[in-house]
Protein backbone atom coordinates (compact mmCIF):
# COMPACT_ATOMS: atom_id res chain seq x y z
CA UNK A 1 0.00 0.00 0.00
CA UNK A 2 1.46 3.15 -0.87
CA UNK A 3 1.56 6.21 1.65
CA UNK A 4 -1.68 8.06 0.30
CA UNK A 5 -3.46 5.08 0.67
CA UNK A 6 -2.36 4.09 3.94
CA UNK A 7 -3.15 8.24 4.95
CA UNK A 8 -6.18 7.94 3.57
CA UNK A 9 -7.55 4.38 5.82
CA UNK A 10 -6.23 6.63 8.45
CA UNK A 11 -8.59 9.37 8.03
CA UNK A 12 -11.26 7.08 7.49
CA UNK A 13 -10.61 4.98 10.61
CA UNK A 14 -10.23 8.41 12.21
CA UNK A 15 -13.44 9.31 11.35
CA UNK A 16 -15.20 5.78 12.41
CA UNK A 17 -13.81 6.80 15.85
CA UNK A 18 -14.87 9.56 16.79
CA UNK A 19 -18.27 8.20 15.43
CA UNK A 20 -18.96 9.96 12.58
CA UNK A 21 -18.52 7.39 9.80
CA UNK A 22 -21.82 7.45 7.31
CA UNK A 23 -23.58 4.21 6.66
CA UNK A 24 -25.63 4.58 3.50
CA UNK A 25 -28.53 1.83 3.76
CA UNK A 26 -30.48 0.34 0.25
CA UNK A 27 -33.88 0.97 -0.72
CA UNK A 28 -35.14 -1.66 -2.61
CA UNK A 29 -38.71 -0.46 -3.30
CA UNK A 30 -39.71 3.02 -5.09
CA UNK A 31 -38.98 5.99 -2.72
CA UNK A 32 -42.56 6.67 -0.84
CA UNK A 33 -43.69 6.39 3.18
CA UNK A 34 -43.83 2.72 3.00
CA UNK A 35 -40.17 1.14 1.79
CA UNK A 36 -38.24 -1.63 2.11
CA UNK A 37 -34.84 -1.40 3.25
CA UNK A 38 -32.26 -4.33 3.55
CA UNK A 39 -30.95 -3.39 6.52
CA UNK A 40 -34.64 -2.51 8.44
CA UNK A 41 -36.95 -4.76 6.31
CA UNK A 42 -40.89 -2.70 6.08
CA UNK A 43 -40.04 0.68 7.52
CA UNK A 44 -41.70 4.32 7.40
CA UNK A 45 -39.38 6.52 5.78
CA UNK A 46 -39.36 9.71 7.70
CA UNK A 47 -36.18 11.29 6.02
CA UNK A 48 -37.10 11.92 2.54
CA UNK A 49 -37.41 15.69 1.15
CA UNK A 50 -40.64 14.07 -0.73
CA UNK A 51 -42.30 16.50 0.82
CA UNK A 52 -45.68 16.36 -1.32
CA UNK A 53 -45.62 13.10 -1.66
CA UNK A 54 -45.23 13.03 -5.88
CA UNK A 55 -41.90 10.91 -5.72
CA UNK A 56 -44.17 7.48 -6.79
CA UNK A 57 -47.07 9.46 -7.80
CA UNK A 58 -49.07 7.76 -10.63
CA UNK A 59 -49.55 11.00 -12.93
CA UNK A 60 -45.62 11.65 -12.66
CA UNK A 61 -44.82 8.17 -13.35
CA UNK A 62 -47.13 8.22 -16.23
CA UNK A 63 -45.81 11.58 -17.83
CA UNK A 64 -42.36 10.39 -17.47
CA UNK A 65 -43.11 7.05 -19.23
CA UNK A 66 -44.88 8.85 -22.06
CA UNK A 67 -41.62 11.09 -22.56
CA UNK A 68 -39.50 7.72 -22.31
CA UNK A 69 -41.42 6.25 -25.41
CA UNK A 70 -41.88 10.01 -27.26
CA UNK A 71 -38.36 11.45 -26.85
CA UNK A 72 -35.92 8.80 -25.67
CA UNK A 73 -33.87 7.62 -23.50
CA UNK A 74 -31.07 10.65 -23.00
CA UNK A 75 -29.78 13.42 -25.13
CA UNK A 76 -25.95 11.58 -25.23
CA UNK A 77 -24.60 15.87 -25.33
CA UNK A 78 -24.64 18.89 -23.75
CA UNK A 79 -27.17 21.71 -24.89
CA UNK A 80 -25.83 24.24 -27.03
CA UNK A 81 -24.49 21.08 -29.25
CA UNK A 82 -27.41 19.25 -30.03
CA UNK A 83 -29.14 18.50 -26.42
CA UNK A 84 -32.09 20.53 -25.91
CA UNK A 85 -35.58 19.33 -26.91
CA UNK A 86 -39.12 20.86 -26.95
CA UNK A 87 -39.62 19.58 -23.38
CA UNK A 88 -36.89 21.19 -21.77
CA UNK A 89 -37.95 24.79 -23.22
CA UNK A 90 -41.21 23.96 -22.05
CA UNK A 91 -40.32 23.11 -18.78
CA UNK A 92 -38.21 26.24 -18.90
CA UNK A 93 -41.31 28.31 -19.54
CA UNK A 94 -43.35 26.57 -16.89
CA UNK A 95 -40.87 27.64 -14.18
CA UNK A 96 -40.67 30.97 -14.96
CA UNK A 97 -44.20 31.38 -15.10
CA UNK A 98 -44.88 30.43 -12.04
CA UNK A 99 -42.28 32.23 -10.06
CA UNK A 100 -42.90 35.08 -12.35
CA UNK A 101 -39.92 35.80 -13.55
CA UNK A 102 -38.78 36.10 -18.00
CA UNK A 103 -37.07 32.74 -18.03
CA UNK A 104 -35.25 30.09 -16.63
CA UNK A 105 -32.58 27.55 -17.17
CA UNK A 106 -31.87 23.92 -16.30
CA UNK A 107 -29.33 22.23 -14.82
CA UNK A 108 -28.60 18.41 -13.63
CA UNK A 109 -28.77 19.59 -10.08
CA UNK A 110 -29.67 23.09 -7.76
CA UNK A 111 -25.69 21.81 -6.91
CA UNK A 112 -25.08 23.18 -10.47
CA UNK A 113 -26.92 25.49 -10.66
CA UNK A 114 -25.58 27.20 -8.30
CA UNK A 115 -21.77 26.48 -8.50
CA UNK A 116 -22.63 27.25 -11.94
CA UNK A 117 -24.24 31.14 -11.02
CA UNK A 118 -21.43 33.21 -8.86
CA UNK A 119 -18.51 33.28 -11.35
CA UNK A 120 -20.89 33.71 -14.35
CA UNK A 121 -22.14 36.69 -12.97
CA UNK A 122 -19.69 38.65 -10.78
CA UNK A 123 -15.94 39.52 -10.50
CA UNK A 124 -13.80 41.03 -8.49
CA UNK A 125 -15.79 44.40 -8.78
CA UNK A 126 -18.86 43.06 -6.78
CA UNK A 127 -19.26 41.58 -3.86
CA UNK A 128 -21.44 38.60 -2.76
CA UNK A 129 -22.97 38.49 1.00
CA UNK A 130 -23.57 34.96 2.21
CA UNK A 131 -25.68 34.02 5.07
CA UNK A 132 -23.39 32.00 7.67
CA UNK A 133 -25.39 28.60 7.01
CA UNK A 134 -26.49 28.97 3.65
CA UNK A 135 -26.13 25.08 1.84
CA UNK A 136 -22.24 23.43 0.71
CA UNK A 137 -23.32 24.39 -2.97
CA UNK A 138 -23.69 28.32 -2.12
CA UNK A 139 -20.77 27.93 -0.73
CA UNK A 140 -18.68 26.47 -3.27
CA UNK A 141 -20.38 28.27 -5.88
CA UNK A 142 -19.34 31.64 -4.03
CA UNK A 143 -15.50 30.27 -3.83
CA UNK A 144 -15.39 29.99 -7.43
CA UNK A 145 -15.44 33.28 -8.05
CA UNK A 146 -13.60 36.60 -8.00
CA UNK A 147 -15.94 38.59 -6.11
CA UNK A 148 -15.48 39.92 -2.34
CA UNK A 149 -16.61 37.42 -0.12
CA UNK A 150 -18.68 38.65 2.99
CA UNK A 151 -20.69 36.83 5.53
CA UNK A 152 -23.32 37.67 7.67
CA UNK A 153 -24.41 35.89 11.23
CA UNK A 154 -27.20 33.23 10.82
CA UNK A 155 -30.46 35.79 9.98
CA UNK A 156 -29.21 38.65 11.69
CA UNK A 157 -30.32 41.81 10.01
CA UNK A 158 -28.25 43.81 11.88
CA UNK A 159 -24.96 41.94 11.19
CA UNK A 160 -25.98 41.84 7.21
CA UNK A 161 -27.10 45.88 7.34
CA UNK A 162 -23.01 46.18 8.65
CA UNK A 163 -21.83 44.05 5.73
CA UNK A 164 -24.14 45.65 2.92
CA UNK A 165 -22.49 49.04 4.66
CA UNK A 166 -19.19 47.53 4.06
CA UNK A 167 -19.68 46.57 0.43
CA UNK A 168 -20.89 49.91 -0.26
CA UNK A 169 -17.84 50.74 -2.79
CA UNK A 170 -18.49 47.70 -5.36
CA UNK A 171 -20.66 47.70 -8.68
CA UNK A 172 -23.01 44.73 -7.61
CA UNK A 173 -23.62 43.78 -4.19
CA UNK A 174 -25.43 40.49 -4.06
CA UNK A 175 -27.50 39.03 -0.90
CA UNK A 176 -27.10 35.33 -0.99
CA UNK A 177 -29.52 33.03 1.54
CA UNK A 178 -31.10 29.81 1.30
CA UNK A 179 -35.05 30.09 1.12
CA UNK A 180 -34.90 27.22 3.86
CA UNK A 181 -32.11 26.00 5.81
CA UNK A 182 -31.99 22.72 5.73
CA UNK A 183 -30.42 21.34 9.16
CA UNK A 184 -32.50 23.31 11.23
CA UNK A 185 -35.96 24.13 9.45
CA UNK A 186 -36.16 28.10 9.98
CA UNK A 187 -37.62 29.96 6.99
CA UNK A 188 -35.42 33.03 6.01
CA UNK A 189 -36.67 36.59 6.90
CA UNK A 190 -36.96 37.59 3.21
CA UNK A 191 -39.13 40.23 3.67
CA UNK A 192 -36.36 42.10 5.91
CA UNK A 193 -33.85 41.20 4.01
CA UNK A 194 -35.85 42.80 0.40
CA UNK A 195 -35.71 46.00 3.06
CA UNK A 196 -32.22 46.21 3.32
CA UNK A 197 -31.34 45.66 -0.17
CA UNK A 198 -33.83 48.27 -1.59
CA UNK A 199 -32.18 50.62 1.22
CA UNK A 200 -28.62 49.50 0.47
CA UNK A 201 -29.35 49.04 -3.81
CA UNK A 202 -28.47 45.43 -3.77
CA UNK A 203 -29.79 42.52 -5.40
CA UNK A 204 -31.25 39.48 -3.91
CA UNK A 205 -30.39 35.62 -4.58
CA UNK A 206 -32.60 32.52 -2.75
CA UNK A 207 -31.94 29.11 -3.21
CA UNK A 208 -35.67 27.69 -2.54
CA UNK A 209 -34.75 23.76 -2.68
CA UNK A 210 -36.79 23.04 0.20
CA UNK A 211 -39.73 25.52 -0.13
CA UNK A 212 -40.35 25.57 -3.41
CA UNK A 213 -43.96 23.37 -3.59
CA UNK A 214 -44.67 23.60 -0.29
CA UNK A 215 -44.53 27.57 1.02
CA UNK A 216 -46.50 29.84 0.19
CA UNK A 217 -50.18 30.25 -0.76
CA UNK A 218 -49.76 28.21 -4.40
CA UNK A 219 -46.45 26.70 -3.05
CA UNK A 220 -44.53 29.22 -5.00
CA UNK A 221 -41.97 29.08 -1.96
CA UNK A 222 -40.45 31.67 0.56
CA UNK A 223 -40.55 34.86 -1.34
CA UNK A 224 -44.78 33.81 -1.56
CA UNK A 225 -44.64 33.21 2.49
CA UNK A 226 -43.36 36.74 2.95
CA UNK A 227 -45.17 38.30 0.62
CA UNK A 228 -41.84 39.74 -1.69
CA UNK A 229 -42.43 37.06 -4.77
CA UNK A 230 -41.74 40.24 -7.26
CA UNK A 231 -38.91 41.28 -4.78
CA UNK A 232 -36.70 38.44 -5.32
CA UNK A 233 -33.70 39.01 -8.46
CA UNK A 234 -32.25 35.65 -8.72
CA UNK A 235 -34.10 31.79 -7.43
CA UNK A 236 -31.89 28.85 -7.56
CA UNK A 237 -34.30 25.48 -6.31
CA UNK A 238 -34.43 21.90 -7.30
CA UNK A 239 -36.73 19.48 -8.84
CA UNK A 240 -35.36 16.56 -6.67
CA UNK A 241 -37.61 17.31 -3.60
CA UNK A 242 -40.65 18.26 -3.22
CA UNK A 243 -41.00 18.67 -7.33
CA UNK A 244 -41.08 15.00 -7.68
CA UNK A 245 -37.76 13.99 -5.73
CA UNK A 246 -35.92 13.40 -8.77
CA UNK A 247 -33.28 14.79 -10.71
CA UNK A 248 -32.44 18.08 -12.16
CA UNK A 249 -32.12 21.66 -10.54
CA UNK A 250 -32.89 25.42 -12.27
CA UNK A 251 -32.22 29.11 -12.02
CA UNK A 252 -34.70 31.77 -12.51
CA UNK A 253 -34.53 35.32 -12.98
CA UNK A 254 -34.54 38.35 -15.50
CA UNK A 255 -33.27 37.65 -19.16
CA UNK A 256 -30.07 39.02 -19.52
CA UNK A 257 -29.24 36.82 -16.31
CA UNK A 258 -30.61 33.69 -17.68
CA UNK A 259 -28.72 34.31 -21.23
CA UNK A 260 -25.64 34.68 -20.13
CA UNK A 261 -25.85 32.09 -17.92
CA UNK A 262 -26.45 30.13 -21.35
CA UNK A 263 -23.19 31.66 -22.95
CA UNK A 264 -20.76 31.19 -19.91
CA UNK A 265 -22.29 29.09 -16.98
CA UNK A 266 -19.70 26.15 -16.85
CA UNK A 267 -21.96 23.24 -15.66
CA UNK A 268 -24.46 24.15 -18.26
CA UNK A 269 -22.13 23.88 -20.82
CA UNK A 270 -20.28 21.62 -20.07
CA UNK A 271 -22.78 18.41 -18.42
CA UNK A 272 -25.70 16.99 -20.59
CA UNK A 273 -29.03 18.35 -19.57
CA UNK A 274 -32.05 16.55 -18.36
CA UNK A 275 -33.19 13.37 -19.61
CA UNK A 276 -36.47 13.83 -21.30
CA UNK A 277 -38.47 11.33 -18.68
CA UNK A 278 -36.73 14.19 -16.23
CA UNK A 279 -38.51 16.81 -17.95
CA UNK A 280 -41.99 15.50 -18.55
CA UNK A 281 -41.95 14.76 -14.68
CA UNK A 282 -41.16 18.43 -14.12
CA UNK A 283 -43.61 19.71 -16.08
CA UNK A 284 -46.03 17.42 -14.43
CA UNK A 285 -45.08 18.31 -10.93
CA UNK A 286 -45.61 21.99 -11.95
CA UNK A 287 -49.46 20.88 -13.06
CA UNK A 288 -50.11 18.59 -9.90
CA UNK A 289 -49.29 22.23 -7.43
CA UNK A 290 -50.59 24.67 -9.49
CA UNK A 291 -53.88 22.91 -9.54
CA UNK A 292 -54.81 22.18 -5.84
CA UNK A 293 -53.20 23.12 -2.63
CA UNK A 294 -54.80 19.56 -1.07
CA UNK A 295 -50.91 18.51 -0.62
CA UNK A 296 -49.71 21.62 0.79
CA UNK A 297 -52.68 21.60 3.32
CA UNK A 298 -52.47 17.64 4.34
CA UNK A 299 -48.73 18.72 4.66
CA UNK A 300 -48.88 21.25 7.46
CA UNK A 301 -51.49 19.65 9.15
CA UNK A 302 -49.13 16.42 9.40
CA UNK A 303 -46.49 18.88 10.16
CA UNK A 304 -48.27 20.69 12.99
CA UNK A 305 -49.31 17.45 14.63
CA UNK A 306 -45.91 15.70 14.66
CA UNK A 307 -44.41 18.86 16.10
CA UNK A 308 -47.33 19.35 18.75
CA UNK A 309 -46.82 15.68 19.94
CA UNK A 310 -42.73 15.75 20.15
CA UNK A 311 -42.74 19.29 21.99
CA UNK A 312 -45.25 17.49 24.23
CA UNK A 313 -43.36 14.00 24.59
CA UNK A 314 -40.24 16.67 25.88
CA UNK A 315 -38.27 16.22 22.98
CA UNK A 316 -35.76 19.01 21.96
CA UNK A 317 -37.44 20.48 18.93
CA UNK A 318 -35.87 23.20 16.71
CA UNK A 319 -39.25 25.46 16.97
CA UNK A 320 -40.66 26.22 13.49
CA UNK A 321 -43.56 25.17 11.04
CA UNK A 322 -41.28 23.80 8.50
CA UNK A 323 -41.64 19.82 7.20
CA UNK A 324 -37.79 19.41 8.37
CA UNK A 325 -38.19 18.79 12.36
CA UNK A 326 -34.74 18.58 14.07
CA UNK A 327 -35.13 16.54 16.85
CA UNK A 328 -31.13 17.41 18.87
CA UNK A 329 -29.69 15.06 20.29
CA UNK A 330 -26.07 16.92 20.54
CA UNK A 331 -24.01 13.97 20.26
CA UNK A 332 -22.68 12.23 16.83
CA UNK A 333 -22.48 8.69 18.62
CA UNK A 334 -26.17 9.11 20.30
CA UNK A 335 -27.17 10.52 16.94
CA UNK A 336 -26.90 7.03 15.09
CA UNK A 337 -27.10 5.03 18.04
CA UNK A 338 -30.85 6.20 18.20
CA UNK A 339 -31.78 6.18 14.35
CA UNK A 340 -30.05 2.55 14.50
CA UNK A 341 -32.49 1.69 17.26
CA UNK A 342 -35.66 3.37 15.42
CA UNK A 343 -34.68 1.23 12.40
CA UNK A 344 -35.31 -1.44 14.22
CA UNK A 345 -38.80 -0.23 15.47
CA UNK A 346 -39.50 0.07 11.81
CA UNK A 347 -39.14 4.12 11.55
CA UNK A 348 -36.24 5.58 8.89
CA UNK A 349 -34.68 8.26 10.29
CA UNK A 350 -30.75 9.16 9.80
CA UNK A 351 -28.67 10.90 12.45
CA UNK A 352 -26.95 14.16 11.15
CA UNK A 353 -23.50 14.81 12.85
CA UNK A 354 -20.29 16.99 11.80
CA UNK A 355 -19.46 17.82 8.94
CA UNK A 356 -22.95 18.03 8.41
CA UNK A 357 -23.80 20.22 11.19
CA UNK A 358 -21.52 21.87 13.57
CA UNK A 359 -19.49 19.86 16.29
CA UNK A 360 -22.00 19.30 19.59
CA UNK A 361 -25.37 20.31 17.83
CA UNK A 362 -25.80 16.29 16.22
CA UNK A 363 -29.39 15.67 15.74
CA UNK A 364 -31.93 13.35 14.01
CA UNK A 365 -34.04 15.03 10.81
CA UNK A 366 -37.19 13.92 10.48
CA UNK A 367 -39.04 14.49 7.66
CA UNK A 368 -42.71 15.05 6.97
CA UNK A 369 -45.13 14.13 4.05
CA UNK A 370 -48.50 14.96 2.92
CA UNK A 371 -48.06 10.72 2.05
CA UNK A 372 -47.76 10.15 5.49
CA UNK A 373 -51.18 9.18 7.19
CA UNK A 374 -51.92 9.69 11.04
CA UNK A 375 -51.07 6.23 12.02
CA UNK A 376 -48.00 6.72 10.42
CA UNK A 377 -47.23 9.87 12.31
CA UNK A 378 -48.42 8.11 15.47
CA UNK A 379 -45.99 4.98 15.07
CA UNK A 380 -43.34 7.38 14.75
CA UNK A 381 -44.24 9.28 17.75
CA UNK A 382 -44.54 5.85 19.56
CA UNK A 383 -41.17 4.75 18.55
CA UNK A 384 -39.31 8.27 19.72
CA UNK A 385 -40.73 8.27 22.91
CA UNK A 386 -39.96 4.62 23.44
CA UNK A 387 -36.28 4.65 22.34
CA UNK A 388 -35.82 8.00 23.66
CA UNK A 389 -36.95 6.83 27.39
CA UNK A 390 -34.82 3.76 26.66
CA UNK A 391 -31.53 5.89 26.03
CA UNK A 392 -32.74 8.90 28.33
CA UNK A 393 -32.74 10.98 26.43
CA UNK A 394 -36.45 12.48 27.64
CA UNK A 395 -37.75 11.65 31.11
Amino acid sequence: MNKTEQRLRDTLHEIEQQGLYKQERIITTPQGVEIRTREGGEVLNFCANNYLGLANHPDMIAAATEALQSHGFGMASVRFICGTQDLHKELEQRIAEFLGTDDAILYTSCFDANTGLFETLLDDNDAVISDALNHASIIDGIRLCKATRLRYQHSDMNDLEKQLKLAQQYRTRLIVTDGVFSMDGDIAKLDEIVKLAEKYDAMVMVDDSHATGILGAHGKGTAEYHGVLDKIDIFTSTLGKALGGGSGGFTAASQPVIELLRQRSRPYLFSNTLTPALASAGIKAIELISSSSALRDKLNENTAYFRNAMYTNCFDINPGQHPIVPVMLFDAKVAQTMAARLLEEGIYVIGFFYPVVPQGKARIRVQISAAHERSHLDRAISAFTKIGREMEVIE
